[in-house]
């Protein structure tokens, strides 16, 4: 399970413009069976998805076809968990 935090940077006003293209990024992220999660982190940081069932290369390809990154609206990192105890609910996710 992948977490990937996506924090505001000094080029946040201009995040309205590439709204539209975001949101079709996570959505295609969703419909790819790739994010499990999208949200926002506050007050006012950004943004995270968690993802699932990909490599970290393959998800790093992902996340730099999002133009809030390529753009520099985000900074973003991908943090690799080595999931060992969850939920019943939440059981696919253990490594």
């Amino acid at each position: 399970m992948f977490i990937v935090p996506l924090k505001l940077t000094e080029n946040k006003s201009i995040a309205s413009e590439f709204m539209d293209v975001h949101n079709e990024w996570i959505k295609q992220g969703f419909e790819d069976g790739v994010f499990l999660l999208s949200g926002s982190l506050h007050p006012d940081l950004g943004g995270s998805v968690i993802a699932h069932n990909t490599s970290i290369s393959d998800l790093q390809k992902r996340v730099n076809t999002d133009l809030f990154v390529a753009e520099n609206i985000v900074s973003t990192e991908i943090l690799d968990v080595d999931t060992k105890k969850v939920d019943d609910r939440l059981s696919f996710l253990v490594s």
